[in-house]
This record gives C-alpha cells, structure tokens and sequence, in this order.
C-alpha cells in the first residue's frame, strides 16, 4: 500500500483493470483477501499472525490459483530482497510474500506440472504473466510521478489503523518520502514519486 498507492490509482485512472489481492499478518482478517470488484470471494484463503506469512508451497499454489484465474498482464508485488539501508522496509510478511508471489509468476503458474490439482481439479489453465513490478526493493529502476495520487495515497494508508503508532505524524512523513523517491529519480522539485524494479517475466 505505502510503496506502490499511487501507482494502483494511476493504473485505474487509466481504465485498466487492478486487482487486490492481500497476503495479511497481525489482524483477525481473512489472509487472502476478496478481490475488488470480484462478487465471489477468492477460493483459496490463509489466516496468520504478524510477521508468520512463509513462502511455502502452500501460498505460491494460493498465488498460482489467482494468477491463472485473473490472467494479469502485470503482477506488482513487495520485493523479496532485504534492505539493510532501510531495514524498516523488510518487514518479514514482506519478503516472504514477495518470494512466494516471484515463484508463483515463475515458474509455477504457467507451469502445467505445477499443483497439477489446478488444472485437474479446477481447470485453472497455466497463465504466463508478461512483467512483474516489485516493490520496496533496493535496486528500484522505474521512477512513477504520483503527485495527482499523494492525497489518496496517505487517506488510504491510513485506513490500515492498526498498523500505525504515530497516524499525526504519517501524512508528512509519505510526502518526504515521495519527494526523495522524486529527486532519486531525477523528477522535478516538488512532485511526488514510487519506485519499482520492472522485471520481463
């Protein structure tokens, strides 16, 4: 939500379709949360405490199932790398759902000898995902101008009370971290910025 907010509302101002799909820790939510816009709940769910999320076969057939249900063109996910220069930003629900949404792009939901119980049981057909987005990684490469989306950004992050100690303070501590992200990638004085490492998957 707080690394890539603003590029998910780019994307839907844009008239394309994006879907939600959340991998949760520490509150009494379903782990694998409805899609927005779906009717139906998504089939597969998982329920842990903060900082239990684990990159185990289980998840990544979670993951695969959605993939191959939905069909993205794009899958944005957290980096699955640790950051030491900003340790804060390696949560471990984090990395592990990063790793477990890399490995479910590749190479199991396109791979047909992947949980074969897909296909026989549910006749979820693989899907290759073109590119993935990641996230909060320490080798971003793609810098995103969100100035039109900072406002919705912060008014979404702070729908997410339980995760924050200092909710007075989260406003402006966004939009410092917005303009470093801008000035990291060359955007003008002023405007606002995520950053994302695109990968060809």
């Amino acid at each position: 939500r707080g690394a890539a907010g603003g590029e998910i509302a780019e994307v839907d101002r844009q008239g394309l379709v994006a879907q939600a799909l959340g991998i949760n820790g520490g509150e009494e939510v379903p782990a694998l949360d409805q899609h927005v816009g779906r009717d139906q709940p998504l089939p597969a769910r998982r329920g842990c405490q903060d900082g239990a999320v684990v990159a185990d076969l289980g998840l990544r057939r979670e993951i695969s199932a959605v993939i191959r249900i939905e069909k993205p063109d794009r899958v944005l996910t957290q980096s699955a790398e640790r950051r030491y220069d900003r340790i804060y930003a390696s949560h471990p629900d984090h990395l592990a759902t990063g790793e477990a949404a890399l490995c479910a792009v590749y190479p199991d939901a396109r791979n047909e000898f992947a949980f074969p119980e897909l296909l026989s049981e549910r006749g979820l057909v693989p899907h290759t995902v073109p590119e993935t987005w990641i996230m909060a990684g320490p080798s971003p490469k793609e810098f995103i101008d969100t100035t039109d989306f900072i406002d919705k950004k912060i008014e979404a992050l702070l729908c997410h009370a339980s995760q924050h100690s200092d909710p007075e303070g989260l406003p402006q501590r966004m939009r410092d971290w917005g303009k470093m992200i801008a000035q990291a990638g060359g955007l003008p004085e002023g405007r606002y910025a995520e950053a994302f490492l695109v990968v060809d998957t």
